[in-house]
């Protein structure tokens, strides 16, 4: 039977979890209110390697410090030349884009190589339609195949590297390597929150059991036999400008044509869905504090999980219309549930808890006033008037026994 459910609260939960810290990491004084690097003054604890690559049992009780430490000044303004090797398709290209912005305006230097042709079809698509900010910002963009990456930027040296491309060991190999080769200080990798196992006490944490033979694990296990700094971001879901993979847009598409929200199960499923400038503001800060964020893996996510309801009940609010939330087993639509619905039909929570401890990092997302800002977008664009159909939409009804408006 189809459940109702009005659109006068949303469900959106916090974790109020007791401060944690590292049993052996480093502690920098590092400013939560703004990510732009500057000088911090840093507590170096016992040289143990602190949520590394090697641990697979869970563990969320995390060791008090030790009373032994040495104080160092280190300065986190130094310019350093980045190198950011971006996807072409999905919603991992916004976070190289959004990086790179921020990177530039902390005064680095910066090269984003995109795959693919820059006369492609996919070019005229956000966020590669807006690199004319990341030129006049200094930037530098460059197009190629990330197998012959050596070819492409031949006589270019960088300090930093970011793949966030590859998906598997093939892909990103031949740019590790050559970033090896290359002489590198620093490499960072988008690996995936998809990749931890099914848990009975959500959140996921840095830590937690990851499926063996997921492709990101390989990758994560390469870059920490051949650098000696590397780091590992694990994102989920994220919503922001420049976004070329349906999000909040999903909602939106159906709130403003008077169509119900289509929920598989409870609706009380349990994600986490994070503005891009949070993990842009994450990558930075590992950039501006290479030591501590050294041979770590760090959930790349917003401090705050949103329910499946509750998402829908937001995105409403932020367009100032009803919505209408109907619920549905996934099982009666077959082989096709998986794309009748953005998020999965599951609790799939991160906490971003390393970033919290060892960067000083916060997050600074907010749906409801994020969410208002991107329906602003959505209107301005015409997307609101744009023709579409709902054929799933209307197959989820049909199998409620809903009629389906003409």
């Amino acid at each position: 039977m189809a459940t109702f459910i009005s659109s006068s609260s949303s469900l959106i939960f916090s974790s109020n979890l007791p401060s944690l810290s590292p049993p052996s990491s480093r502690l920098s004084l590092y400013s939560s209110s703004s990510h732009s690097l500057s000088s911090s003054l840093s507590l170096f604890i016992s040289p143990c390697n602190f949520l590394s690559h090697q641990p697979t049992t869970k563990s969320r009780t995390l060791l008090p410090l030790s009373s032994a430490f040495t104080v160092k000044a280190s300065s986190a303004s130094e310019k350093k030349k980045v190198l950011i090797v971006n996807t072409n398709s999905g919603g991992h290209a916004v976070i190289g884009f959004y990086f790179a912005k921020e990177l530039l305006g902390s005064g680095h230097d910066v090269t984003i190589f995109t795959v693919g042709d820059e006369t492609s079809d996919k070019m005229k698509k956000p966020p590669f339609n807006r690199f004319s900010e990341i030129v006049s910002a200094g930037g530098r963009p460059v197009w190629g195949n990330p197998a012959e990456i050596g070819k492409v930027l031949e006589g270019s040296a960088f300090d930093v590297v970011l793949d966030n491309n590859g998906k598997d060991l093939d892909a990103v190999r031949p740019v590790a390597d050559w970033a090896k080769s290359s002489g590198v200080k620093q490499f960072l990798f988008i690996s995936s929150a998809g990749i931890y196992k099914p848990t009975d006490e959500p959140p996921h944490v840095e830590g937690d059991a990851v499926k063996a033979d997921a492709g990101h694990v390989g990758v994560e296990k390469y870059i920490s036999e051949i650098f000696d700094s590397w780091v590992s971001f694990r994102p989920q879901y994220m919503i922001g400008s420049g976004n070329n993979k349906d999000c909040e847009e999903w909602f939106f598409d159906r709130i403003v044509r008077g169509r119900p929200i289509l929920i598989p199960g409870s609706g009380m499923q349990l994600t986490n869905i994070s503005h891009v400038r949070d993990l842009s503001s994450m990558l930075t800060a590992a950039v501006g504090n290479p030591d501590a964020a050294s041979g770590k893996i760090f959930n790349c996510v917003s401090d705050r999980a949103v329910t499946l309801d509750g998402f829908a009940k937001l995105c409403a609010q932020a367009a100032g219309l009803p919505v209408e939330i109907m619920h549905y087993n996934p099982k009666s639509i077959g082989s096709d549930a998986k794309k009748a619905f953005p998020f999965r039909n599951m609790h799939f929570y991160a906490e971003p808890r390393a970033a919290k401890e060892i960067l000083g990092w916060s997050s600074s997302t907010n749906l409801t006033l994020d969410l208002i800002e991107r329906f602003e977008e959505y209107v301005k664009i015409g997307r609101d008037k744009k023709p579409m159909k709902f054929e799933l939409d209307d197959k989820i009804l049909e199998s409620l026994k809903v009629p389906v408006a003409v």
